[in-house]
């Protein structure tokens, strides 16, 4: 059998993407191998949302593509948001790699693979839609999984270039939903992970015989017999319903765990930002779900040196942040692409400012989160086993209900045996700045193995 390796970046609606593509690859017959150095066919799936994420994206082909001189490579294959951005520039200035394909050309990789694609084969992003039907290997865990509601985004932010490279939101019908979420239960998962690049809009470009209430959907999926957790992500700072507040704060299985990207706490910058809101409504929602939810978690993203943006205002935000207290805060540089709109906008700030903001608000975010994972040593609670630590083979890693695969902390298990896939009651006995450590307390104390573990800050 011939040997494919790929290597999927940037964000996990990319990595959903690659897992098409493997899945393509196998029911191509290929094998899937884990090292570049193993394989006649290498496949990036790239990133172009940032500048340091195409800056990696261009890293990662050059070095690949060395394996085509001292290795077994045959074949390059260049593929998602990178080259759909910039694919003429790239096919011009990288004749090592054979082939482009483009954030929604998933499925032309077979072509590729029978020697019948054409070296440039980027299309329309909006000509596809993930489909319950499409090959997917998964490449993690099977107990926690993604799932794409939609392609595609409708809104107009000025920093942001999503709806130019992977198109207008595409929202995929409940039924395929469905179907999708029922495989990947039967193949053992329990965690479902629900993306998309806004979901509050799903269903609003689907037909009006065909739209269902965002509540409902999570509803049904979190009603499959054998799911354990339901997370939903990426809801814009809307008016929530009454119904998706209700499921989030009632319903077992819907984690009370909610992903709101907020960018930034300025009524000044959040216009600039072409954000549809002020802070008054950011505050009054975040109030309504702490008081509606029980053990919420929250989750957010900001974004620093935006044009326009003042010290006094990089202060409100920093107030803000304070003041909000979220378990969970990603803080981003402005990146000044060419085809956002806010590349036009007057008073750029400079790297150097943008750089010292970055990391105050973000040293004001760890010692909150510093604080909330404090008060967490000394209860109990349910984990989902991930498998083992990057750190010690004999150490276990998880999470808790409030962690989100990959880009939240974790719980690493100091004492017992346990797997990857399991649900296990864990006990917390230390923690650190983003993780926590916690003991199994559902096993029997009889023969099993003691690894002691010491938290380092930091």
């Amino acid at each position: 059998m011939s040997t494919l390796h790929l290597v999927s970046l940037g964000c996990v609606k990319n990595r959903v993407d690659s897992e098409v593509m493997l899945g393509v690859a196998k029911r191509e017959g290929y094998r899937i191998v884990d090292e570049p150095h193993q394989a006649e066919i290498i496949v990036v799936n790239t990133c172009g949302f940032i500048g340091d994420a195409k800056k990696e994206s261009i890293d990662t082909i050059l070095e690949l593509a060395s394996h085509k001189v001292r290795g077994t490579c045959k074949t390059l294959i260049v593929a998602g948001c990178l080259s759909q951005r910039y694919s003429s520039d790239l096919a011009a200035q990288m004749p090592e790699v054979d082939h482009f394909l483009g954030s929604s050309d998933m499925l032309k990789l077979a072509d590729v693979l029978s020697g019948k694609g054409e070296r440039v084969m980027v299309g329309n992003p909006a000509d596809w839609v993930m489909r319950a039907s499409d090959p997917r290997l998964l490449t993690q865990s099977r107990a926690s999984v993604w799932m794409k509601l939609a392609e595609g985004c409708n809104r107009a932010c000025s920093f942001c270039v999503i709806p130019q490279i992977r198109g207008a939101q595409r929202s995929r019908p409940v039924d395929d939903l469905m179907a999708e979420a029922e495989r990947l239960v039967a193949s053992g998962a329990i965690e479902l992970n629900v993306v998309s690049q806004d979901a509050i809009g799903y269903g609003r470009d689907l037909p009006t015989a065909d739209r269902v209430p965002l509540a409902d959907v999570i509803r049904r999926l979190a009603d499959l017999s054998g799911v354990r957790w339901v997370r939903l992500f990426y809801l814009y700072p809307e008016v929530l319903s009454d119904a998706l507040i209700d499921l989030l704060a009632h319903h077992p299985r819907v984690l009370p765990y909610v992903d709101m990207p907020l960018q930034h706490a300025s009524d000044a910058m959040l216009s600039r930002m072409r954000r549809s809101h002020g802070v008054d409504r950011q505050k009054r929602l975040i109030d309504q779900l702490r008081q509606s939810i029980p053990d919420l978690t929250m989750r957010t993203a900001f974004i620093v040196g935006h044009p326009g943006e003042t010290q006094a205002e990089f202060d409100e935000l920093c107030k803000f942040v304070e003041w909000a207290r979220f378990q969970h805060a990603i803080v981003f540089r402005y990146s000044d692409e060419e085809t956002c709109a806010a590349h036009d906008l007057p008073d750029k700030v400079s790297p150097l400012v943008i750089a010292n903001r970055a990391r105050k608000l973000m040293a004001i975010q760890r010692r909150i989160a510093r604080q909330r994972n404090r008060a967490l040593v000394g209860r109990e609670m349910d984990v989902l086993v991930d498998g083992p630590s990057e750190d010690h083979e004999l150490v276990m890693k998880g999470r808790h209900a409030g962690q989100a695969p990959d880009i939240d902390g974790c719980v690493y298990l100091s004492e017992g045996e346990a797997h990857a896939g399991e649900m296990r009651r864990v006990r917390i006995v230390q923690s650190s700045d983003w993780d926590l450590v916690g003991e199994l307390i559902d096993e029997s104390a009889g023969d099993r193995r003691r690894v002691g573990l010491k938290v380092i800050t930091g």
